[in-house]
Order: C-alpha cells, then structure tokens, then sequence
C-alpha cells in the first residue's frame, strides 16, 4: 500500500479520462502516470533515498501533484508548506524535519534563499515556473546504473504501509507548530473511509481552490479525487468571481470549501446569477459553518451542502453528513465507516448521548505521532485514543456536534460559555459578516465574554444593538460584555480564525 499507486490504478482503469486540469492544459491519467515515474527517477538520480524530506513550496499546479507523489513512490517523506510563510518560520520547519530537497517556484526563490541559511540539512533548492511541465523536468545527471538499481532496490524494501508518506504541520495554535507524521496506510484507509460514504464516480469534476499543502485540500481533492478516476481543476488562487467561472466552464460537480470562502461566495454581486446546476454538493470543513451560512448557501444556489469535520492528525476526515439520508445543521455528521469516535469526560470516561465532553478518535486513519516529539504524542495519544483538543456531543443517532476548542472555551463566574454557541448568534444578525467570541482576563469573573466583528459591506450596527441582540437569545452569562469592530479577522490557512493572535492583540491593546 503506496499513497502513489492512485495514480497507477488510475493510469489503468482510467487511462485517457482528464486527471487534471489547469489553466488551458489537460493532463490525462496515462499521461500523470508518465510524469510521476519520470519526476521519481529525477529523485533517484539525484539520490533521494527512503526516509528523505522533501518540502513541498508550491501554489495548486501540477508540479505540486507530480512531486507529492514521485517523492512517496520513492519513501521519501513530502513536507508541504504555506507559500506565505515568512523565512523564519520555513526555516523553522524544515530544521525540525530536516529536510533535504525544496521545490518551490520562481517567484518564492527569494524567500528560499533567505530560509536556506539557517537549514543544516537542506541541500537542494528547486525553483520552476508554477506553469512548468513536470515532464520536462531534470535534476541531476544521470549516476552509474549500479547506482540506479541500489537505489530501487532500497525503494523496495521501505515499501510499507506503516512508513510515513508525509510530515503535515499544524497551525501552531500553542507554541511552536507540530509535525504530525501520516503514513501511507493513513491517508490511503482515510481515501477508502470517504468514498466509501460520499459516493464519487469518474464522471465527477473537483474544483480545487483549497491550497494543496493543506490536509483537507489533498486527501479529499487529490486523493480522493484520482482514486476514482475523477477530474480535479486546479486554481492557485481564490476570488470569488474567477470561482464561478470554473464551475460554469468546467461543469464542476464538487466543491470543497472553508466557511471563509463560502461567506466570499454569498457576498459576491455580479450582474447575473452564475449556473450551479452542475454541482451535485458543497463539502464544508476546515473550521465550523455557522448555520445561517449554510442556509443562505442552499437558499441562494439550491446546492447541498455536506458539513464534515476531522483534524491533520486523523487524515483528516474523521465524519461527514451523508449525501442520502439526514443531514443536521449544526452537525459533521456520524463517523466514517471505520473511524471510531466517543466523547470522553476530564478522566477519559466514555461519556453518555449528549453529554459534553472532548472527542476522541480512534482508526487506521490516525497519525504515527509527532515527529520529535515524544511526550506530546504520549499525551494526544493516551489510551490508544486521539485526543483532539474539540468539546462536543454525540446523540442518540450518532451524529456529532461540535461545541467548541477545549481551549477557546470561556469560564466566566465558574460558568462554561461555548464561543460557538455565542459566534452562532451573532452570524444570524443581518450586518455581521465575521465574528469571533474569546476570553479576556477580567478581575471580578475571572474571564469576560468579548466579541469582535467584521460588519457585512454597506450596513451599520453598534455595540449596543449586538448586545440586545444577544441577550434576547442567550442567558445573561454568555452575552458578550464588549464589542469590538474590525475590518478584517486573522485567518489561517484553513480558514480559521487563529484567536490566539486576535487575544493577543486585544491584550496588548487593554
């Protein structure tokens, strides 16, 4: 079990159906296939061995695709990364996971350059055009075949499926990112858990806008996508007006998004309505949707959308609501067919239906553990379980409910509040646009309830009227205490609201 051979079974029951698409070029199947072996023995040639890092500083493009997989055919681990990432913090991750090898493009070179100083380990850096041909590619001369067949040999032995295929790191939300290492029986059991839920065919089309580097992004619109025989169109860069575009001209069947770009989505005015009857449904992850999103998302274009939930650790797809059957609002739907998932109390005790407490995940899906990091993935692994760090509930049907990060939560009077629970409230008020609820230490509670809001372009509301809005909603502890306005809220790559920045400037502020 390789991650690589997607594209080899896909080379053979699929040979000329497209399996990518970008800009104005085609690649078929047989023709990925081709490029992949020929990037794998540019690899060998210029001696990537199993176990080495390859770092991966690309936008969607093709280059991005062919190196992933060329480097795992071979063992070598991918380690991909943000292109908006500054020096340092490249720097800081390719040290922790030593990497060897970086392609990136032309236009990040400079950065590289920079980063590349402080990497003991780096020894090559790669800097193409994002349109380049992977085919074209060459990257060393070519050794002695007794080289050569050293080399495939020792890529024979290191085929397992318990090996690591890629180091993904986390966003980094306490302290110094992660590296949670997936092996190939991960990501491929995670691929097999998904279709065997959302039923994809061959004839579907992937719009693929979420970046590539991102878990959510690769295991469902590339992995899960080529293993059957789908298309995926590949756009480097989000607008909202270029989006509905490649829908209308590609016929695109799924869309996968983050509830950022489908508040995008909603806000875009152009002169005419765009044709959607080609999607069968959204995919929504990376981060909660608030429930008003996804009603005006279904009210507006008349496309379901399928809510699903899972962390970098776990694959990351761990439940989804069904494309047939029940779909709950507010819900990521029951687990995946293989994936185990409870709520555990403060002593790891299972706890009853509808009852809040941390969820926990256990499959074949879960992580080997973080890479240095020993202690840390004792502790995220206790008990043969993973804990995700995410307070919710399961019901009686099974279906999960997210609450909130076990971290964000609010103890304000020795009372819980759920930010989600208040950001839920407030997304339904008609002129916010964003919204984001945390802590702020406060000497009488401890902690006080603080909103910050990003207004929809074009209307007014004040801090006062927010707040009678609440409490018309919600019990008197968990209305916000202050309201404080914003142009824009920090994000991550997922589309988070990274409120570990938004506290700290807030604190720096009081």
């Amino acid at each position: 079990m390789n991650l690589s051979d997607i594209v080899k079974q896909g080379a053979i029951n699929h040979p000329q159906r497209p399996a990518l698409i970008y800009a104005n070029s085609v690649t078929t199947y047989t023709e990925l296939a081709q490029k992949v072996e020929h990037f794998a023995q540019e690899l060998r040639r210029l001696g990537v061995l199993p176990g080495d890092r390859v770092a991966l500083l690309l936008p969607n493009c093709p280059l991005f695709v062919v190196a992933y997989y060329a480097a795992v055919s071979i063992g070598a681990i991918v380690v991909p990364a943000n292109p908006m990432l500054k020096p340092a913090e490249l720097a800081y991750l390719w040290n922790d996971a030593g990497v060897s090898v970086v392609f990136t493009i032309s236009a990040l070179e400079p950065v590289v350059s920079i980063a590349k100083e402080n990497v003991l380990t780096l020894q090559h850096v790669f800097a193409f055009p994002a349109d380049i041909d992977p085919h074209t590619v060459s990257l060393a001369p070519t050794p002695p075949v007794s080289s050569l067949l050293e080399q495939n040999e020792t890529t024979r032995e290191a085929e397992d499926e318990n090996t690591c295929a890629v180091i993904l790191y986390t966003s980094g939300t306490t302290g110094f990112p992660k590296g949670a290492m997936l092996s190939h029986k991960n990501l491929c059991r995670n691929v097999e858990q998904v279709r065997a839920f959302l039923h994809f065919t061959s004839e579907d089309v992937f719009l693929t806008v979420l970046p590539l580097f991102h878990v959510f992004a690769a295991t469902v619109c590339l992995h899960v996508c080529l293993s059957g025989g789908s298309a995926c169109v590949l756009v480097p860069q989000f607008s909202p007006g270029a989006m509905f575009e490649n829908i209308e001209k590609h016929k695109i069947s799924i869309f996968c998004g983050v509830p950022s770009i489908f508040g995008a989505m909603l806000m875009h005015k152009s002169e005419r309505e765009p044709d959607l009857s080609s999607l069968r449904f959204f995919v929504s992850g990376g981060a909660p949707l608030p429930g008003s999103t996804l009603q005006a998302l279904e009210s507006r274009f008349g496309v379901p959308v399928l809510e699903g939930d899972g962390p970098t650790e776990c694959s990351p797809v761990t439940s989804v609501n069904p494309q047939h059957g029940v779909r709950k609002i507010l819900s990521v739907g029951p687990a995946l067919p293989g994936v185990e998932v409870k709520i555990f109390d403060d002593n790891d005790t299972e706890l009853p239906p509808d009852e809040i407490g941390e969820i926990v995940v256990r499959g074949d899906n879960v992580m080997l553990g973080y890479l240095n990091r020993p202690e840390e993935t004792a502790e995220a692994m206790k008990g043969g379980w993973y804990h995700t760090g995410d307070l919710g509930k399961i019901d009686e049907d099974g279906y999960i409910f997210i609450v909130d990060r076990k971290k964000d939560m609010v103890i304000t009077g020795g009372l819980n509040v759920y930010p989600r629970e208040v950001e839920e409230v407030l997304a339904s008020h008609g002129a916010v646009g964003g919204c984001a609820v945390i802590g702020l230490l406060d000497a009488l509670r401890g902690e006080e309830v603080v909103a910050v809001i990003v207004k929809k372009p074009g209307t007014e509301v004040t801090e006062r009227e927010l707040i009678l809005f609440c409490r018309e909603r919600l019990a008197n502890y968990k209305v916000p205490r202050r309201v404080i306005f914003r142009e824009v809220l920090p994000l991550g790559a997922s589309g988070k609201v990274v409120k570990r920045l938004l506290k700290k400037e807030l604190e720096q502020e009081v």
